[in-house]
Order: structure tokens, then sequence, then C-alpha cells
């Protein structure tokens, strides 16, 4: 059983997508930062537990309101699929590659979202089509990209340097899997979904940070506070925010997140961490921008 074809984007939906950018451009700096005060698993781990939690929270005030919908059975098979690779796996991934790369890399590396989404969408989401406009727009968007990172900064380095930044696109690959599998997803109440996701996410990669690291030493100061602050909005709000989105709206039009989320990283290390912003960075952020618009554009006759 497959959802219906996604209806066109309305303000709603692109109030969610800026929303998600701004919010996930602070993540990798505040990972970046919680990496000072614990290991990559038992920050992916801590992180999904907050985020699991906050969801939890607000499914138990819409049920206390009256709003929430009645349980509807299980599709776990989608539940289980969607948590390994919206959750678990990619944020395993970002932790770890995030301990030799910079914060602005790992931000970057999610703009290959949209690239891996757009065609995936083509062939399993009904009305999904990769037109040719798309196509300019994926194109341009990823010259962008590649003009933020810098091709210097792409080939230069290996070992752990470029075990990283596999590890930041190969949790952009899963991102985008994920994505396709919330759309075919059969009925299910949006809040449950990320709340389940999360949960069950938490849950394999605490047994997997004991198993490894074993018992965590809890940060303070600063780490804490960042790991707190990627708890409850990039992990637990937003990740609400984006099945509302995918399930309405479709994963091709939540691609458009990932184009936001390099430009917002950029801007946040400038204004908070002193990072100077280059004639480069410029030039990206307008190429990034024109391959958002080019994915919008609808042939008409």
């Amino acid at each position: 059983m497959s959802s219906p074809a996604p209806s066109d984007p309305r303000p709603v939906h692109w109030a969610g997508t800026i929303s998600l950018g701004i919010i996930w451009g602070t993540a990798f700096m505040g990972m970046s930062v919680a990496l000072e005060g614990m290991s990559p698993l038992w920050l992916a781990a801590g992180r999904l537990v907050i985020g699991a939690a906050t969801l939890l929270a607000i499914e138990a005030g819409m049920a206390a309101a009256g709003k929430h919908r009645p349980p509807t059975p299980l599709p776990w098979r989608f539940v289980l699929a969607i948590a390994m690779l919206g959750s678990a796996l990619p944020m395993a991934l970002l932790t770890w590659g995030l301990q030799t790369v910079p914060s602005s890399f790992a931000g970057v590396s999610m703009a290959a979202v949209a690239l891996f989404v757009l065609p995936l969408a083509h062939v399993f989401v009904p009305g999904e089509t990769m037109t040719r406009w798309r196509t300019f727009g994926v194109v341009a968007g990823f010259l962008g990209v590649v003009l933020l990172i810098g091709p210097r900064n792409l080939l230069a380095g290996g070992g752990e340097a470029m075990g990283g930044r596999i590890a930041c696109i190969g949790s952009a690959l899963c991102y985008a899997g994920a994505s396709i599998l919330t759309r075919r997803c059969p009925p299910i109440d949006p809040i449950r979904l990320a709340r389940l996701m999360t949960g069950i996410a938490a849950i394999v990669l605490v047994i997997l940070a004991l198993v490894f690291d074993g018992w965590p030493t809890v940060p303070g100061g600063l780490p804490l506070l960042a790991l707190l602050w990627v708890g409850v909005l990039p992990t637990g709000i937003a990740n609400l925010i984006r099945v509302l989105i995918v399930r309405s709206a479709g994963p091709g039009f939540m691609s458009l997140t990932a184009y936001q989320v390099p430009v917002w990283s950029v801007i946040f290390g400038a204004l908070l961490l002193d990072e100077p912003i280059s004639l480069n960075l410029i030039m990206a952020m307008a190429l990034i921008l024109a391959g958002i618009a080019l994915t919008r554009v609808r042939s008409r006759r």
C-alpha cells in the first residue's frame, strides 16, 4: 500500500523547509562542540535519546489536549528501515566524521541529499518526475557545493580525513533513502512515526555505545549545552517537521532543505566562530540558491 501523490507545496511547507534549514544548519557546529566532552557513539546516542524524549513529550501533550489520533496498525518493516536509515546510521556516521572534518564541511555535505533524493524519487515515488529543470537545478546546486567545499579541500588529505569526508557523504545517502521510505510508508500518524524512528535508533546506538565505549561520562559546561541543543531541536523537533513535510509535500520538495543547510552552517560558523566569508562562499551561495529555484520550475506549454 503506497501513499498518494504529493500535493502542491503550500506556504506552511515552505516555512517548514526554511526552519529545517536553519535548525539543521546549527547541528554540525553543536555536534563539534559536544564532541569535546564525549565519544562519537555516545554523542549520537545521547542526541537520539533526548530527541525521542522530546517527541514523546509532544505526543503526550497532544493526547492530553485531545488532539491525538487513534493508533493504527504499525508498518514495522517501514518503521525499522526508516529508523536505521533516517536516524541511527547517519547519526553515527556524522559524529564519527566530525572528528576529522570541520562542521562546515559536514553541513555542506548534506546538500548531497538532494542529489540522491531526486533520482530515487523519480523511480520510487508517484508524481516525483526528474524533469529537465530539476536536472539543471541539481547540476547547479552540485556545482555550488563543489565551489563551497573547494576542489582542493575535497581532494586533499587521506586516511582518517578522507574517511570522515566519505562518512559525511554516506550520511547524506542514508537521509535520502529514509526520505523515500517515509514517503512510501503506509498511513501512520506523523508524530508517532517520528517518535518511533528516533526511539528505535536511540536504543540501537545506546547498545552499540555500551559495547564499544563503555559507560558514558556526562559532559559539563558548553559540551552539555550543545548536546541538549542538538537533541531537542535538530533531532526531536526537526524530525517531526521532516516527517510532516515528506508525508504531505513529498521527498523531492523536502530535498530543498539540503541546499539550505550548507549555507546556514557556514553563516553560523562565520557569526559564532569568526570563520571568514570568502568570495567563493558568496558565489557558491548564488549557485545553490539558483539550483533551488531551478528545481521548482515547472514546464508549461
